[in-house]
């Protein structure tokens, strides 16, 4: 027999395991149940599936791929994105980048340099008159830093560290895996014990494919997930995670060793990768999720212009103004269904409806939730569900020839993911 898939085709493809609707504890307000999330597993996705998926509201831990039920859930968490070549930095951000890189050089590289290289008059005009984003996050970086003789020792001005960044693959280390204990048990206050050395790789270091495998030999646009490692010399002291789309730059998680925290770590790692979204030419930067009620998220929107995710058009609104503003009034809010409602009603005022408290939603249909932004039954009925592809102990097979799978994991599953059908496939 003719196999559905050839090997090639199989390469093409990104697989997922439905695990079904369920409702956790709030790792933010601490409710028991108060989050609402639908969830599959992957170890196959394509970085052009996975964006399609983040700009319909899902997010990955490691192998875990989730969409929230923001109408359900007590902390909604909305898709972030600015694009990178419209950011403008704020004072704060332009004073850490500033600190860190006179720390990194130090006070006598700085006086001696400014002897030794003198900057001309209109650089120094140009310098105070406009921050140059790309300059300074590769200022203090030791291969950009020049280093002339200096004639009192008659040897290369050095400065005061060596300060290097690298973008690598996101293979577990001992010295990753050990920065990211030392991080998680004293900034975050957590116990040791939660988090072995498998618990680490499954989280930060279990991504998507990558391409090209060996970025130090290709021009290739890198995609799939990577990890931005800093080092002090020669010592790692933060690593970014970072996942790669053929259009946007995923920050997933940035950890560094505690002893540097002063530097701000969070505001100089989301400015470098701003950076780097504009050299390699990726349009977006993508920050997670966005919480309005968690004061520590509030950062997140410092980096301007920031755009959130509508949960049921999809469509991109700015966070600033009118959003915001409702965002204080009430947890969800959709801009799309309030635009329409006041249409329908005359009222400017109106406001997106609230879930229906008395439905217990892990007893109940998923289409019967209404889950915002999913397809509804209708929707996915037309379908070509019966020519989805379903791996079965190694082989590829049609829906058709599973009916029970077809008829109560695919539809729910297709309705969650709501993009098109062609190199998605269940596992």
């Amino acid at each position: 027999m003719e196999p559905i898939v050839d090997a090639e085709q199989a390469r093409k493809l990104s697989l997922f395991r439905p695990l079904g609707y369920q409702r956790n504890s709030c790792g933010y307000c601490k409710s028991d149940n108060g989050s609402a999330s639908y969830y599959a597993s992957s170890v196959s996705v394509r970085p052009a599936h996975y964006e399609a998926l983040v700009n319909r509201g899902w997010r990955r831990s490691g192998t875990l791929y989730y969409k929230q039920n923001l109408q359900r859930s007590c902390c909604p968490h909305y898709t972030m994105r600015l694009d990178a070549s419209a950011f403008t930095p704020r004072k704060d951000q332009r004073k850490a980048i500033n600190r860190w890189n006179k720390f990194v050089l130090g006070p006598e590289y700085i006086r001696r340099a400014a002897y030794l290289c003198p900057k001309t008059r209109e650089e120094k005009k140009r310098r105070k008159c406009n921050f140059d984003l790309l300059g300074a996050v590769h200022e203090a970086e030791y291969s950009n830093v020049k280093r002339p003789i200096d004639p009192k020792t008659k040897r290369p001005l050095e400065p005061a560290h060596r300060f290097e960044v690298n973008l690598e693959g996101d293979s577990i280390s001992q010295a990753k895996y050990e920065l990211f204990l030392k991080y998680q048990t004293k900034v975050h206050k957590e116990d040791a014990s939660k988090w072995a050395n498998k618990d680490f790789k499954r989280f930060l270091c279990s991504g998507m494919t990558r391409s090209p495998a060996n970025a130090a030999k290709s021009d290739e646009k890198k995609l799939g997930s990577w990890h931005q490692c800093y080092r002090l010399d020669g010592k790692l002291i933060a690593v970014a995670v970072l996942d790669l789309m053929p259009n946007g730059v995923s920050s997933v998680y940035i950890f560094y060793d505690p002893e540097f925290e002063q530097w701000e770590f969070g505001k100089l790692s989301a400015m470098r990768e701003i950076a780097f979204a504009i050299e390699a030419q990726y349009q977006y930067y993508y920050m997670g999720y966005y919480i309005h009620s968690c004061q520590k998220m509030r950062y997140k929107g410092t980096f301007r212009p920031q755009y959130i995710l509508d949960p049921e058009s999809h469509t991109w609104d700015p966070l600033d103004g009118e959003l915001s503003r409702k965002l204080d009034e009430r947890p969800y809010v959709s801009l799309s269904r309030d635009r329409q409602t006041s249409t329908t009603t005359g009222d400017d005022n109106a406001a997106t409806q609230e879930a229906d408290t008395e439905i217990n939603d892990e007893e109940v249909s998923l289409f019967d939730l209404n889950m915002p932004g999913n397809m509804t039954l209708d929707e996915v009925k037309a379908l070509d569900l019966d020519h989805w592809l379903l791996l079965v102990h190694g082989t590829f097979v049609h829906m058709i020839v599973s009916p029970h799978f077809n008829s109560i994991f695919a539809p729910a599953l297709a309705a969650y993911l709501y993009i098109w059908m062609d190199g998605w496939t269940c596992v």
